[in-house]
């Protein structure tokens, strides 16, 4: 491997070892040979995150122009043009290795500019829309590099995965999000329960929320916990070598929503976080536990039916 390229790997794996502990924590249990396509990918999406998200300062137009830009010169690379890029290299490298499905990396930067102008959503559907670029293709990126015995019938439940990992994010950050001045939870669900965008930013101020919000973030965790279970036959579905990782990430990141859970639903008080001796514990299980074991669905055992 030539010295940008290396480099390029390097550059992705910190990112994802300083931004997404849980899953860098998960990406460890995989094959040496695996990780660095998994740091590659979580490299490319969180670098688009970021020219979303840290350039607020800057006005829209010039915030999409950044974001065009890099998404123009990754087009350019995936028809063999010579890419000046720090982490691109990888992702590209990646790409042709396990010959990805371009059309996902064309569905999350649609939806990473959706950020640009959208900061809020009528209804779950409308969610669901931006979430399938933002979150259902990681999933299905992911498929090939993890292996499966049946790619076919593993693909839906990674993209499930990939919406109940989001919407958990989008649970727990909704204080941050609204810094942002967007909100993730659909406006049909701020009113089935009474609550207001001045309420939930109201609570943000105080950092406590009210019993509607406190409500109204509950019956996201069981919508969250919807996806979940449509994913877990997926979990059992990898090659051999690839389900403690996914094993992990999965129990960590429905970990999140028991913490959201115990803290009585209020995301506004602090943000949920899965202790560190906990994180290690289930990384230690995951090990343990032999291939092909089903993994325990998070929270309560009825959930509605994920749309």
């Amino acid at each position: 491997m030539d010295t940008d390229l290396t480099a390029a790997y390097d550059r992705c794996r910190e990112l994802h070892k300083r931004h997404g502990r849980t899953y860098y924590l998960a990406t460890r249990l995989l094959p040496a040979w695996k990780r660095r396509h998994v740091h590659a990918l979580y490299g490319f999406t969180r670098y688009a995150d970021e020219i979303v998200d840290r350039t607020e300062d800057l006005p829209q137009a010039e915030r999409a122009a950044l974001l065009d830009d890099w998404a123009s010169r990754f087009v350019s690379g995936l028809h063999g043009a010579p890419v000046d890029d720090p982490l691109l290299p990888a992702v590209l490298h990646t790409i042709a290795v396990f010959d990805l499905d371009r059309d996902d990396f064309a569905s999350f930067l649609k939806s990473m500019a959706m950020d640009l102008t959208v900061t809020a959503y009528p209804t779950y559907d409308h969610l669901l829309d931006y979430m399938e670029g933002s979150a259902a293709v990681i999933g299905t990126m992911m498929l090939p590099i993890l292996g499966s015995s049946d790619p076919a019938a593993a693909r839906e439940p990674a993209r499930q995965l990939g919406f109940a990992f989001q919407l958990t994010n989008f649970i727990r950050d909704v204080a941050e999000d609204l810094d942002r001045g967007r909100t993730y939870l659909p406006d049909e669900d701020l009113a089935k329960f009474g609550v207001t965008r001045e309420e939930l930013a109201e609570a943000r101020a105080r950092g406590r929320g009210t019993q509607r919000t406190r409500e109204l973030i509950e019956y996201e965790v069981t919508r969250a916990q919807a996806h979940y279970a449509a994913a877990a036959p997926g979990i059992t579905m990898l090659a051999p070598a690839s389900q403690a990782c996914m094993r992990t990430a999965y129990a960590l990141y429905g970990g999140i929503l028991d913490e959201v859970a115990a803290q009585g639903y209020d995301v506004f008080t602090r943000r949920a976080l899965v202790p560190q001796r906990r994180r290690m514990a289930v990384a230690a299980r995951a090990l343990l536990t032999s291939t092909g074991t089903p993994v325990t669905i998070p929270g309560p055992t009825i959930q509605p039916e994920p749309r």
